[in-house]
């Protein structure tokens, strides 16, 4: 009779321990993940943004980048502060100064694989927002290519080797700006391929644009990222892209004086 309260006691004990551990290992699952599911939906918002410009929704497919465009400066914040590994087990918050919102340590080399979130900025930034510029023609088609290509060239090879700073134009920007000024113009083909051009031609440039730690500078840093989430839930349809479009053009003409971490 003495054995069965110990008896009890004794599994009671394990099955506390294993709901404490199997805890644990929830939380710790989430740690590692809440970026790779900030990427995930980045990369949902694109492949989506992709299939209403297919089917010629484009006001739709333009919501949708602004969407991926929070998406991506939360995932790059959420890596960095929580210290959670990417898709293939290199920590986010170490990557490397030619991959958009992320800054190593300058003793980290390029990652050897595909990331997570590096599919999901081309997808989105990229795939989805060349589809934009509505190719109609074999010159549209091009500069479709072209922008795509800007993005793929702006995310492998862009590496400035400078703590806190990119080289080119981080990519999530130029497809802010563009579909911006689709909404504004209600899809303004000429003033798009314009804008278009020039995007690609500040991501290929070889000049220097801060670190968009937008989520973890200022408070009127946040304040702008919270302003962007009531923009695009909240607004008026005319009011986001006023508001997304002011605030890259902000980061292109003056990334240094306003957007840098020192600012």
């Amino acid at each position: 009779a003495s054995r069965c309260p110990a008896g009890i006691f004794q599994y009671a004990k394990k099955l506390f321990l294993s709901r404490r551990a199997g805890r644990a290992q929830a939380l710790e699952f989430i740690r590692k993940n809440a970026a790779n599911a900030l990427s995930m939906a980045n990369l949902i918002v694109g492949l989506s943004s992709i299939l209403c410009s297919l089917n010629r929704q484009y006001h739709c497919s333009c919501w949708l980048l602004l969407l991926g465009f929070l998406l991506d400066l939360a995932d790059g914040a959420v890596a960095r502060q929580l210290n959670a590994c990417s898709a293939l087990g290199e920590p986010q918050g170490q990557r490397w100064a030619g991959v958009a919102g992320r800054q190593p340590p300058l003793t980290h080399s390029p990652p050897a694989g595909a990331k997570l979130d590096d599919f999901a900025d081309f997808t989105s930034f990229g795939l989805a927002t060349a589809l934009l510029l509505q190719p109609c023609s074999m010159l549209d088609g091009l500069l479709a290519i072209a922008y795509v290509l800007a993005v793929f060239a702006r995310l492998c090879f862009f590496s400035s080797g400078i703590p806190f700073t990119y080289r080119g134009l981080p990519c999530p920007y130029a497809s802010s700006l563009l579909a911006s000024t689709f909404l504004l113009t209600g899809g303004h083909v000429t003033l798009l391929r314009i804008a278009a051009i020039a995007m690609v031609l500040f991501m290929v440039d070889r000049g220097f644009y801060p670190h968009d730690k937008v989520l973890e500078s200022q408070s009127w840093k946040k304040a702008i990222y919270a302003g962007g989430i009531a923009a695009v839930l909240f607004s008026p349809t005319t009011v986001a892209p006023i508001y997304y479009l002011a605030w890259s053009v902000s980061y292109i003409i003056f990334p240094f004086a306003i957007w840098s971490c020192k600012a």
